[in-house]
Protein backbone atom coordinates (compact mmCIF):
# COMPACT_ATOMS: atom_id res chain seq x y z
CA UNK A 1 0.00 0.00 0.00
CA UNK A 2 1.25 3.61 -0.78
CA UNK A 3 1.18 5.79 2.44
CA UNK A 4 1.64 9.67 2.16
CA UNK A 5 3.33 9.94 5.61
CA UNK A 6 4.60 8.44 9.06
CA UNK A 7 2.87 11.74 10.49
CA UNK A 8 0.12 10.86 12.64
CA UNK A 9 -3.09 13.11 13.05
CA UNK A 10 -3.41 14.34 16.48
CA UNK A 11 -7.23 15.19 16.61
CA UNK A 12 -8.18 18.65 18.88
CA UNK A 13 -11.37 17.68 20.77
CA UNK A 14 -12.18 21.50 21.65
CA UNK A 15 -14.46 22.55 24.34
CA UNK A 16 -17.09 24.94 23.74
CA UNK A 17 -16.51 26.40 26.98
CA UNK A 18 -12.88 27.29 25.99
CA UNK A 19 -12.48 31.16 25.36
CA UNK A 20 -12.27 32.87 21.65
CA UNK A 21 -8.58 33.20 21.77
CA UNK A 22 -8.37 29.38 22.58
CA UNK A 23 -10.64 27.95 20.20
CA UNK A 24 -9.51 30.03 17.28
CA UNK A 25 -5.64 28.65 18.36
CA UNK A 26 -7.05 25.23 18.61
CA UNK A 27 -9.46 25.26 15.63
CA UNK A 28 -5.80 26.91 13.17
CA UNK A 29 -3.66 23.89 15.06
CA UNK A 30 -6.27 21.42 13.81
CA UNK A 31 -6.14 22.46 10.41
CA UNK A 32 -2.55 22.03 10.73
CA UNK A 33 -3.07 18.59 11.85
CA UNK A 34 -4.55 17.67 9.30
CA UNK A 35 -1.93 18.48 6.68
CA UNK A 36 0.37 16.90 8.31
CA UNK A 37 0.32 14.11 6.76
CA UNK A 38 0.52 14.73 2.67
CA UNK A 39 3.64 16.19 1.03
CA UNK A 40 3.97 19.39 -1.18
CA UNK A 41 3.20 17.65 -4.26
CA UNK A 42 -0.20 16.00 -2.69
CA UNK A 43 -1.35 19.52 -1.52
CA UNK A 44 -1.72 20.83 -5.41
CA UNK A 45 -4.22 18.77 -6.70
CA UNK A 46 -7.30 19.51 -7.46
CA UNK A 47 -9.27 16.42 -9.15
CA UNK A 48 -12.81 17.59 -10.05
CA UNK A 49 -14.10 21.30 -10.14
CA UNK A 50 -15.72 21.04 -7.46
CA UNK A 51 -13.04 20.26 -5.12
CA UNK A 52 -9.79 22.57 -4.05
CA UNK A 53 -6.26 21.75 -3.22
CA UNK A 54 -5.80 21.74 0.30
CA UNK A 55 -2.92 24.16 -0.29
CA UNK A 56 -5.77 26.55 -1.57
CA UNK A 57 -7.95 25.74 1.73
CA UNK A 58 -5.41 26.93 4.01
CA UNK A 59 -4.77 29.84 2.00
CA UNK A 60 -8.25 30.59 1.49
CA UNK A 61 -9.43 30.37 5.59
CA UNK A 62 -6.42 32.96 6.05
CA UNK A 63 -7.25 34.85 3.57
CA UNK A 64 -10.88 34.96 5.01
CA UNK A 65 -9.58 36.35 9.08
CA UNK A 66 -7.28 38.87 6.95
CA UNK A 67 -10.16 40.02 4.30
CA UNK A 68 -13.25 40.50 7.31
CA UNK A 69 -11.53 40.92 10.46
CA UNK A 70 -7.75 42.36 10.79
CA UNK A 71 -8.15 44.73 7.61
CA UNK A 72 -11.35 47.00 9.37
CA UNK A 73 -10.30 46.06 13.06
CA UNK A 74 -6.75 45.79 13.52
CA UNK A 75 -5.49 49.50 13.08
CA UNK A 76 -2.69 49.76 10.91
CA UNK A 77 -2.61 46.65 9.64
CA UNK A 78 -1.40 46.00 6.36
CA UNK A 79 -2.63 42.81 3.97
CA UNK A 80 0.47 40.31 3.35
CA UNK A 81 -0.17 40.69 -0.40
CA UNK A 82 -2.38 42.69 -2.24
CA UNK A 83 -2.57 40.06 -4.74
CA UNK A 84 -4.08 37.68 -2.07
CA UNK A 85 -7.28 39.64 -1.71
CA UNK A 86 -8.51 37.93 -5.25
CA UNK A 87 -6.58 34.88 -5.80
CA UNK A 88 -7.84 33.44 -2.70
CA UNK A 89 -11.07 34.77 -2.82
CA UNK A 90 -13.89 31.92 -3.09
CA UNK A 91 -17.03 33.13 -4.61
CA UNK A 92 -17.32 36.73 -2.53
CA UNK A 93 -18.86 39.19 -5.29
CA UNK A 94 -18.33 42.55 -3.20
CA UNK A 95 -15.03 42.27 -1.85
CA UNK A 96 -13.58 42.15 -6.14
CA UNK A 97 -12.66 39.51 -8.50
CA UNK A 98 -11.87 35.96 -7.76
CA UNK A 99 -9.87 33.25 -10.64
CA UNK A 100 -12.44 30.18 -11.66
CA UNK A 101 -12.84 27.59 -9.06
CA UNK A 102 -12.00 25.04 -11.37
CA UNK A 103 -8.31 26.31 -11.89
CA UNK A 104 -7.09 26.63 -8.34
CA UNK A 105 -4.62 23.90 -8.55
CA UNK A 106 -2.53 26.23 -11.53
CA UNK A 107 -1.55 28.28 -8.04
CA UNK A 108 1.86 27.12 -7.92
CA UNK A 109 2.81 30.42 -6.37
CA UNK A 110 2.70 31.38 -3.65
CA UNK A 111 4.00 28.45 -2.49
CA UNK A 112 3.39 26.08 0.14
CA UNK A 113 6.00 27.30 2.34
CA UNK A 114 5.09 31.01 2.00
CA UNK A 115 1.26 30.19 2.44
CA UNK A 116 2.35 28.72 5.61
CA UNK A 117 4.05 31.73 6.43
CA UNK A 118 0.82 33.74 5.52
CA UNK A 119 -0.74 31.76 7.94
CA UNK A 120 1.47 32.32 10.70
CA UNK A 121 1.44 36.14 10.29
CA UNK A 122 -2.02 36.25 10.19
CA UNK A 123 -2.36 33.99 13.33
CA UNK A 124 0.25 36.75 15.11
CA UNK A 125 -1.80 39.49 14.24
CA UNK A 126 -5.72 37.70 15.34
CA UNK A 127 -3.68 36.91 18.31
CA UNK A 128 -2.70 40.33 18.91
CA UNK A 129 -6.27 41.63 18.35
CA UNK A 130 -7.96 39.10 20.49
CA UNK A 131 -5.54 39.84 23.11
CA UNK A 132 -8.06 42.77 23.68
CA UNK A 133 -11.17 42.37 25.62
CA UNK A 134 -13.52 40.91 22.79
CA UNK A 135 -16.65 40.13 24.27
CA UNK A 136 -18.58 37.24 23.72
CA UNK A 137 -22.05 39.20 22.19
CA UNK A 138 -19.67 42.08 20.61
CA UNK A 139 -19.82 42.34 16.55
CA UNK A 140 -16.15 41.96 16.62
CA UNK A 141 -16.69 38.19 18.64
CA UNK A 142 -19.35 37.36 16.22
CA UNK A 143 -17.33 37.81 13.26
CA UNK A 144 -14.32 35.68 14.77
CA UNK A 145 -16.66 32.77 16.09
CA UNK A 146 -18.32 32.56 11.91
CA UNK A 147 -14.46 32.43 11.20
CA UNK A 148 -13.83 29.65 13.37
CA UNK A 149 -16.66 27.93 12.04
CA UNK A 150 -15.94 28.28 7.88
CA UNK A 151 -12.37 27.48 9.09
CA UNK A 152 -14.02 23.88 10.44
CA UNK A 153 -16.31 23.33 7.30
CA UNK A 154 -12.39 23.77 5.70
CA UNK A 155 -10.99 21.08 7.79
CA UNK A 156 -14.07 18.94 6.46
CA UNK A 157 -13.33 19.82 2.77
CA UNK A 158 -9.96 18.96 2.99
CA UNK A 159 -10.64 15.62 4.04
CA UNK A 160 -12.95 14.84 1.39
CA UNK A 161 -11.28 16.83 -1.11
CA UNK A 162 -7.95 14.64 -0.90
CA UNK A 163 -9.83 11.47 -0.63
CA UNK A 164 -11.27 12.49 -3.95
CA UNK A 165 -7.29 13.04 -5.47
CA UNK A 166 -5.77 10.20 -3.84
CA UNK A 167 -8.40 7.80 -5.36
CA UNK A 168 -8.00 9.27 -9.03
CA UNK A 169 -4.32 8.55 -8.50
CA UNK A 170 -3.40 5.48 -10.38
CA UNK A 171 -1.43 4.64 -6.90
CA UNK A 172 -4.68 4.99 -4.81
CA UNK A 173 -2.54 6.34 -1.90
CA UNK A 174 -3.33 6.19 1.59
CA UNK A 175 -3.78 8.75 3.42
CA UNK A 176 -4.74 7.54 7.19
CA UNK A 177 -4.14 3.74 7.85
CA UNK A 178 -6.92 4.03 11.08
CA UNK A 179 -9.57 4.44 8.10
CA UNK A 180 -9.19 0.65 7.83
CA UNK A 181 -9.39 -0.12 11.19
CA UNK A 182 -12.06 -3.64 12.26
CA UNK A 183 -14.82 -2.68 14.40
CA UNK A 184 -15.36 -4.23 17.17
CA UNK A 185 -19.35 -4.36 17.00
CA UNK A 186 -22.08 -6.96 18.18
CA UNK A 187 -24.47 -7.96 15.11
CA UNK A 188 -25.94 -5.11 13.16
CA UNK A 189 -28.81 -3.95 14.84
CA UNK A 190 -32.27 -3.81 13.23
CA UNK A 191 -33.79 -1.23 10.94
CA UNK A 192 -36.72 -0.37 13.31
CA UNK A 193 -39.45 2.78 12.86
CA UNK A 194 -39.67 5.14 15.46
CA UNK A 195 -42.92 7.22 15.63
CA UNK A 196 -43.39 11.06 15.46
CA UNK A 197 -46.78 12.80 16.62
CA UNK A 198 -46.29 15.72 14.51
CA UNK A 199 -48.42 18.98 14.84
CA UNK A 200 -47.50 22.51 14.98
CA UNK A 201 -44.23 22.70 16.06
CA UNK A 202 -40.91 24.68 16.24
CA UNK A 203 -37.67 24.65 14.35
CA UNK A 204 -34.06 26.83 13.38
CA UNK A 205 -31.53 27.97 15.65
CA UNK A 206 -33.07 29.37 19.36
CA UNK A 207 -30.63 32.28 18.90
CA UNK A 208 -28.06 30.97 21.99
CA UNK A 209 -24.35 30.32 20.85
CA UNK A 210 -23.25 30.58 17.59
CA UNK A 211 -25.16 29.51 14.03
CA UNK A 212 -25.13 30.54 10.51
CA UNK A 213 -27.85 32.90 9.24
CA UNK A 214 -29.68 29.97 6.95
CA UNK A 215 -30.46 28.20 10.35
CA UNK A 216 -32.73 30.73 11.28
CA UNK A 217 -35.18 32.12 12.24
CA UNK A 218 -36.70 29.94 14.26
CA UNK A 219 -40.43 29.04 12.88
CA UNK A 220 -43.28 27.31 13.19
CA UNK A 221 -44.23 24.34 11.20
CA UNK A 222 -46.72 22.04 10.61
CA UNK A 223 -46.39 18.21 10.44
CA UNK A 224 -48.09 15.20 9.75
CA UNK A 225 -47.11 12.36 11.85
CA UNK A 226 -44.08 10.36 10.72
CA UNK A 227 -41.60 7.86 11.04
CA UNK A 228 -38.27 7.87 10.87
CA UNK A 229 -35.71 4.96 10.36
CA UNK A 230 -33.94 4.07 13.55
CA UNK A 231 -30.36 3.86 12.11
CA UNK A 232 -28.55 4.64 8.83
CA UNK A 233 -29.16 2.44 5.18
CA UNK A 234 -25.95 0.32 4.93
CA UNK A 235 -23.88 -1.00 2.88
CA UNK A 236 -25.63 -4.81 2.43
CA UNK A 237 -29.48 -2.60 2.01
CA UNK A 238 -27.79 -0.84 -0.87
CA UNK A 239 -26.11 -4.20 -2.50
CA UNK A 240 -29.43 -5.43 -2.48
CA UNK A 241 -31.19 -2.56 -4.46
CA UNK A 242 -28.32 -2.57 -6.74
CA UNK A 243 -28.98 -6.52 -7.28
CA UNK A 244 -32.64 -5.73 -7.91
CA UNK A 245 -31.60 -3.75 -10.49
CA UNK A 246 -32.13 -0.47 -9.20
CA UNK A 247 -29.40 1.52 -11.40
CA UNK A 248 -31.36 -0.50 -14.65
CA UNK A 249 -34.70 0.61 -13.59
CA UNK A 250 -36.12 4.35 -14.89
CA UNK A 251 -39.41 3.81 -12.87
CA UNK A 252 -37.45 4.95 -9.74
CA UNK A 253 -35.47 7.62 -10.42
CA UNK A 254 -36.50 11.44 -11.09
CA UNK A 255 -36.04 12.46 -14.71
CA UNK A 256 -32.98 14.31 -13.56
CA UNK A 257 -31.47 11.40 -11.65
CA UNK A 258 -32.42 8.75 -14.58
CA UNK A 259 -30.56 11.77 -17.09
CA UNK A 260 -27.15 11.24 -14.24
CA UNK A 261 -27.09 7.94 -14.17
CA UNK A 262 -26.98 7.38 -17.65
CA UNK A 263 -24.54 10.40 -18.26
CA UNK A 264 -22.02 9.27 -15.60
CA UNK A 265 -22.77 5.38 -16.33
CA UNK A 266 -23.41 5.32 -12.63
CA UNK A 267 -24.01 1.84 -11.18
CA UNK A 268 -22.36 2.15 -8.05
CA UNK A 269 -21.45 4.91 -5.09
CA UNK A 270 -18.87 6.63 -5.70
CA UNK A 271 -15.33 4.89 -4.82
CA UNK A 272 -16.86 1.53 -5.28
CA UNK A 273 -15.07 -0.43 -8.03
CA UNK A 274 -15.65 -4.20 -8.63
CA UNK A 275 -12.84 -6.66 -7.17
CA UNK A 276 -12.17 -10.04 -8.07
CA UNK A 277 -14.07 -11.37 -4.79
CA UNK A 278 -16.81 -8.91 -4.93
CA UNK A 279 -17.28 -4.96 -4.57
CA UNK A 280 -14.55 -2.96 -3.05
CA UNK A 281 -14.10 0.61 -1.64
CA UNK A 282 -11.59 3.32 -1.34
CA UNK A 283 -11.36 5.04 1.69
CA UNK A 284 -8.68 7.09 3.27
CA UNK A 285 -6.67 4.25 4.19
CA UNK A 286 -7.01 3.28 0.88
CA UNK A 287 -8.71 0.02 -0.84
CA UNK A 288 -10.86 -2.53 0.84
CA UNK A 289 -13.96 -4.79 0.39
CA UNK A 290 -17.36 -3.59 1.27
CA UNK A 291 -18.50 -4.18 4.60
CA UNK A 292 -22.46 -4.81 4.36
CA UNK A 293 -23.13 -3.59 8.13
CA UNK A 294 -21.54 -0.16 7.44
CA UNK A 295 -23.28 2.96 6.78
CA UNK A 296 -24.10 3.74 2.84
CA UNK A 297 -21.77 6.65 1.86
CA UNK A 298 -20.77 8.99 -1.18
CA UNK A 299 -24.28 8.70 -2.97
CA UNK A 300 -26.12 11.51 -4.63
CA UNK A 301 -29.70 12.78 -3.65
CA UNK A 302 -30.92 11.05 -6.80
CA UNK A 303 -29.43 7.60 -5.22
CA UNK A 304 -31.03 8.24 -1.90
CA UNK A 305 -34.30 8.77 -3.35
CA UNK A 306 -34.04 6.18 -6.03
CA UNK A 307 -33.46 3.75 -2.82
CA UNK A 308 -35.89 5.12 -0.52
CA UNK A 309 -38.66 4.76 -3.32
CA UNK A 310 -37.24 0.83 -3.77
CA UNK A 311 -37.72 0.28 -0.24
CA UNK A 312 -41.06 1.92 0.07
CA UNK A 313 -40.21 4.76 1.81
CA UNK A 314 -39.21 7.98 1.58
CA UNK A 315 -36.54 10.47 2.42
CA UNK A 316 -37.04 12.69 6.00
CA UNK A 317 -37.86 16.45 5.12
CA UNK A 318 -35.64 18.67 7.30
CA UNK A 319 -38.06 19.70 9.84
CA UNK A 320 -39.30 16.02 10.08
CA UNK A 321 -35.24 15.25 10.55
CA UNK A 322 -34.24 18.37 13.59
CA UNK A 323 -37.45 17.63 15.53
CA UNK A 324 -36.44 13.99 15.74
CA UNK A 325 -32.92 15.01 16.67
CA UNK A 326 -33.92 17.98 18.72
CA UNK A 327 -33.11 16.76 22.42
CA UNK A 328 -30.61 14.20 21.07
CA UNK A 329 -26.32 15.03 22.39
CA UNK A 330 -23.80 16.08 19.65
CA UNK A 331 -22.05 12.29 20.06
CA UNK A 332 -20.65 10.35 17.73
CA UNK A 333 -18.28 8.85 14.78
CA UNK A 334 -16.94 12.64 14.19
CA UNK A 335 -14.01 14.18 12.97
CA UNK A 336 -12.50 14.02 16.66
CA UNK A 337 -12.31 9.65 16.93
CA UNK A 338 -9.68 10.19 13.58
CA UNK A 339 -11.71 7.64 11.81
CA UNK A 340 -12.69 9.30 8.84
CA UNK A 341 -14.75 6.76 8.03
CA UNK A 342 -18.32 5.52 8.74
CA UNK A 343 -18.98 3.10 11.76
CA UNK A 344 -21.48 0.43 12.09
CA UNK A 345 -24.36 1.46 13.90
CA UNK A 346 -24.83 0.43 18.16
CA UNK A 347 -27.18 1.09 19.95
CA UNK A 348 -30.74 1.23 20.85
CA UNK A 349 -33.21 3.92 19.82
CA UNK A 350 -32.26 6.67 17.54
CA UNK A 351 -28.83 7.17 16.56
CA UNK A 352 -26.40 7.90 13.97
CA UNK A 353 -28.15 11.18 13.80
CA UNK A 354 -24.78 12.97 14.56
CA UNK A 355 -21.75 12.33 12.19
CA UNK A 356 -20.59 9.36 10.07
CA UNK A 357 -22.49 10.31 6.68
CA UNK A 358 -24.37 13.95 6.06
CA UNK A 359 -28.22 12.61 5.71
CA UNK A 360 -29.87 13.10 2.44
CA UNK A 361 -33.58 14.91 2.96
CA UNK A 362 -36.41 15.40 0.63
CA UNK A 363 -36.03 19.45 1.32
CA UNK A 364 -35.02 21.89 -1.22
CA UNK A 365 -32.76 24.70 0.33
CA UNK A 366 -34.40 27.96 0.66
CA UNK A 367 -34.29 30.66 3.24
CA UNK A 368 -36.67 30.24 6.33
CA UNK A 369 -39.66 32.51 6.96
CA UNK A 370 -38.13 35.91 7.61
CA UNK A 371 -34.63 35.73 6.97
CA UNK A 372 -32.38 38.15 5.87
CA UNK A 373 -29.37 37.95 4.68
CA UNK A 374 -26.57 40.34 6.49
CA UNK A 375 -25.78 43.61 4.75
CA UNK A 376 -22.03 43.03 3.11
CA UNK A 377 -20.09 40.44 1.45
CA UNK A 378 -20.76 38.32 4.47
CA UNK A 379 -24.23 38.42 3.53
CA UNK A 380 -23.16 36.31 0.72
CA UNK A 381 -22.34 33.22 2.74
CA UNK A 382 -25.40 31.41 2.56
CA UNK A 383 -27.74 33.50 1.17
CA UNK A 384 -27.04 33.10 -2.76
CA UNK A 385 -26.99 29.53 -3.02
CA UNK A 386 -30.55 29.14 -2.16
CA UNK A 387 -31.25 27.64 -5.83
CA UNK A 388 -30.93 24.04 -7.05
CA UNK A 389 -29.56 22.71 -4.16
CA UNK A 390 -31.00 20.28 -1.26
CA UNK A 391 -30.37 20.16 2.41
CA UNK A 392 -28.16 17.61 4.44
CA UNK A 393 -28.10 17.29 8.40
CA UNK A 394 -26.16 15.85 11.14
CA UNK A 395 -22.42 16.03 10.51
CA UNK A 396 -20.22 13.17 9.14
CA UNK A 397 -17.54 11.11 10.16
CA UNK A 398 -15.06 14.46 8.84
CA UNK A 399 -17.30 17.20 10.58
CA UNK A 400 -15.46 18.65 14.18
CA UNK A 401 -17.75 18.00 16.97
CA UNK A 402 -18.12 21.19 18.21
CA UNK A 403 -19.36 23.03 14.51
CA UNK A 404 -22.23 20.93 14.57
CA UNK A 405 -25.99 20.83 15.65
CA UNK A 406 -29.62 19.71 15.05
CA UNK A 407 -30.22 22.74 13.15
CA UNK A 408 -27.61 23.23 11.09
CA UNK A 409 -28.15 22.86 7.37
CA UNK A 410 -25.65 21.72 5.02
CA UNK A 411 -26.66 21.80 1.61
CA UNK A 412 -25.46 20.61 -2.19
CA UNK A 413 -26.79 19.93 -5.50
CA UNK A 414 -28.48 16.99 -6.02
CA UNK A 415 -25.43 15.31 -8.50
CA UNK A 416 -23.32 15.61 -6.00
CA UNK A 417 -21.30 12.44 -4.51
CA UNK A 418 -17.66 12.97 -3.33
CA UNK A 419 -18.62 14.47 0.32
CA UNK A 420 -19.65 11.84 2.98
CA UNK A 421 -23.34 11.36 2.26
CA UNK A 422 -25.97 8.92 3.04
CA UNK A 423 -28.95 7.92 3.54
CA UNK A 424 -31.67 7.83 6.36
CA UNK A 425 -35.13 6.75 5.47
CA UNK A 426 -39.10 8.22 6.94
CA UNK A 427 -42.32 7.40 5.59
CA UNK A 428 -45.87 8.46 7.28
CA UNK A 429 -47.35 6.78 10.44
CA UNK A 430 -49.73 3.92 9.32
Amino acid sequence: MHTVSAKVFSPVALSQKASLIERYAEVRLATEALCAPLAADDQMVQSAPETSPVKWHQAHTTWFFETFILTPHLAGYRPVDPAYRALFNSYYKQTGGHPLRSIRHTFSRPTLPEVRQYRRHVDEEMARLLARDVGGASSLASLVELGINHEQQHQELILTDIKHAFWTSPVQPAYWSRALAEQARAELPELRWLDFEGGLLEIGHRGEAFAFDNEGPRHNVYLEPFRIASRLVTNGEYLEFMKAGGYRRPELWLSDGWDAVQANQWEAPLYWERGDGGWVMFTLGGIREVRAAEPLCHVSYYEADAFARWAGARLPRESEWEIAAAHLPVEGNLLETGRFHPAQAGGDGLTQMFGDVWEWTASPYDAYPGFQAAAGALGEYNGKFMCNQFVLRGGSCATPRTHIRATYRNFFPPQARWQFMGVRLANGRS
